[in-house]
């Protein structure tokens, strides 16, 4: 029988959780270019591991889509107070976080056809969204407001709608720059006197 250490069981997790990552990381960009009905095999070669690989951490395509979906939240959500910390400002902190959210719009679409025949799971699903972004948009637009950068009589969920709104339909019109757009939101909340 092989014992396995406290510490080798500590690593195996780590390297389980990078793996993981990586997993979710490659599915988020092949969804982004194709789609979440993007074939299994594209994400595997993408991650560089078998397809096997993939259904073990993930026995279903809707497993995958959440997880992704979970993973590019907590993403963007842990995002916004490193980009406070290292922007030069918190407007620019603001822009750059925007920038990742308009990503996170990007991968998700798609998601709510996916889960059409299961409104629970994607009331759950967006009641994750808000609870874990709202208060990072907010926190970014109130360092904003207080610098005078931007208007202080702004609130995280017209802000994060207005962006949404702007990426709808972005991937049925190659006309339309939903980032330019929402550009043009993000300059449009600076403070002018």
């Amino acid at each position: 029988m092989r014992v396995v250490s406290e510490e080798g069981a500590r690593s195996k997790r780590a390297d389980a959780r990078r793996n993981e990552k990586t997993l979710l990381d490659a599915a988020a960009a092949v969804f982004v270019t194709s789609g979440v009905e993007a074939p299994v095999r594209d994400i595997a070669a993408k991650a560089g591991v078998g397809m096997g690989t993939i259904y073990r951490h993930f026995p279903t395509r809707a497993d995958l889509i959440i997880a992704v979906y979970r993973h590019q939240v907590d993403a963007c959500a842990e995002a916004g107070p490193e980009l406070l910390a290292s922007s030069d400002s918190p407007y620019e902190a603001l822009r750059r976080w925007i920038d990742l959210f308009v990503d996170f719009l990007v991968t998700k679409h798609g998601l709510a056809a996916a889960f059409q025949a299961d409104n629970t799971g994607f009331e759950t699903l967006h009641a994750y969204f808000l609870d874990r972004l709202l208060p990072v948009c907010a926190t970014l637009l109130d360092a904003a407001a207080e610098s005078g950068e931007i208007r202080a009589d702004l609130q995280a969920i017209e802000v994060m709608r207005g962006v949404g709104n702007l990426c709808i339909g972005a991937d049925s019109d190659p006309r339309y720059d939903a980032r330019r757009m929402v550009g043009v939101l993000i300059a449009g909340l600076r403070f002018t006197p």
